[in-house]
């Protein structure tokens, strides 16, 4: 039977220059489902990438065999030795695997818990996969299921109620740093989703101009007329940075954006007056040896996260809330996963029991020379009746437990007693020998 398979690292368990180094851009990600898809017992495949995780979700003939393959999917990805991941990565099957996504995609298992970016992140990240031709029925039900479930948790619960992101908590950041905003400079690198989350959140701290700077002129200009700020060239970026008080960096780039050499420059240009940097980009978008630049402040990801882990107050009781639903959300899924081996179990069960009949009627056939033709479909009718009879209740128990509690448990012992998952060769020949059928799965 196929099985569920998910594989990764996140902010619990990796620091942040592990994190950077595994974080798959959409090329990467591309790469890496076509790497997994390809690899035989490998049946679907998506990934995950935010600023706190990198994730693979797979569904897997043996777990076993699939996790090495991934492993070496994302070492080779992230250009590491295995070594390295020893004790920051977990691996996860079956329901636990589907209860980490519901988990995740419900934000629960986030930075800032209950925060909203990762829903969507978790939409594109499938998206993505059902683009390449990576996934199929069981991770397709298996998003749905997640999405729906954080979607329920967040309109049957208030855990997202004060809208805080990681955005948010950076702005607060600097806030806090260097107290009243509204008349500092800032600049916004970047011009995805998470610098307009960065953008709003200085706008209601009464920051009047927001200066946004993206290798895309085009959208750096969008972002900023929406905030009533400016857009800034790419090649303007070194200029823009000795005249602002703060920077926030948010790019998707898969490499530094600004490095110590340029940032030296800088603060020379600077006169000595300080910089507050808060880098919220993985991979960073800020060489870290920056901060050892005299004037130089500058915050990255876990730095936000050790704020977060400060204030951690009012969530918790939300978060209980929300277990119930995502209970309910994830046995809706596993009675439904269940459901899709049931008939092909009891259709490989019924072949198996037909050609057991065959096996014994053709190694007993030549101990009948007097049989009449007749009398030889009479019996073979009659080796077909009982075997029948004798799969009648259990065929019927399947039928009726699917979809049930039951089904996956009865599922697994009709598989595993009658052999239906393996190979082996016939036990033997002789006089009404049984020989068993094992069949490959699928």
């Amino acid at each position: 039977m196929a099985e569920l398979l998910a594989l990764g690292v996140s902010h619990k368990t990796a620091p942040l220059d592990l994190r950077e180094r595994l974080s798959l851009t959409e090329g990467r990600a591309v790469g890496a489902l076509n790497e997994l898809t390809a690899a035989e017992g490998i049946h679907e495949a998506t990934a995950i990438s935010t600023c706190n995780r990198t994730e693979l979700y797979l569904v897997v003939s043996d777990p076993v065999e699939a996790e090495s393959i991934a492993l070496g999917v994302l070492t080779r990805q992230a250009e590491i030795r295995p070594t390295e991941l020893l004790g920051h990565l977990y691996s996860l099957r079956s329901g636990e695997a589907a209860n980490h996504l519901f988990r995740v995609t419900a934000g629960l298992d986030s930075m800032i818990v209950g925060e909203a970016e990762i829903q969507g992140q978790v939409k594109r990240a499938h998206e993505l996969a059902v683009v390449e031709g990576a996934t199929g029925p069981i991770l397709n039900r298996l998003f749905r299921g997640a999405l729906a479930a954080g979607g329920r948790v967040r309109e049957e619960t208030a855990i997202g109620e004060k809208g805080l992101s990681i955005p948010s908590v950076a702005v607060e950041l600097a806030r806090r740093t260097l107290g009243d905003l509204s008349e500092r400079e800032v600049l916004v690198i970047g011009a995805g989703e998470t610098a307009e989350l960065v953008a709003r959140a200085l706008v209601a701290r009464g920051v009047k101009t927001v200066f946004v700077a993206n290798r895309h002129y085009d959208r750096a200009i969008g972002l900023a007329q929406r905030f009533g700020g400016d857009a800034v060239r790419f090649e303007e970026l070194p200029e823009r940075l000795e005249l602002a008080d703060i920077v926030v960096s948010a790019t998707n780039s898969p490499h530094h954006i600004v490095e110590r050499d340029g940032f030296e420059h800088v603060m020379k240009a600077r006169g000595g007056r300080p910089l507050l940097v808060v880098d919220i980009a993985v991979p960073r978008d800020i060489e870290p040896e920056c901060r050892e630049i005299p004037g130089v402040s500058l915050h990255d990801i876990d730095d936000v996260q050790q704020i977060v882990e400060r204030n951690a107050s009012g969530r918790e009781a939300e978060a209980r809330r929300a277990e119930p639903i995502l209970a309910a959300e994830l046995d809706r899924f596993e009675r439904w996963l269940a459901s899709l081996e049931v008939l092909p179990t009891v259709a490989s069960l019924r072949e198996s029991a037909d050609e057991v009949v065959r096996r014994v009627l053709a190694e007993n056939d030549g101990r009948w020379e007097s049989l009449s033709d007749a009398d030889r479909k009479r019996l073979t009718a009659m080796a077909k009746a009982i075997t029948s009879r004798l799969l009648h209740e259990p065929t019927l128990r399947m039928r009726n437990a699917a979809g049930s509690d039951n089904a996956y448990l009865y599922v697994s012992a009709l598989r595993e007693l009658f052999g239906l998952d393996a190979e082996t060769e016939p036990e033997g020949e002789g006089e009404a020998s049984i020989t068993e059928l094992r069949r490959k799965p699928g």
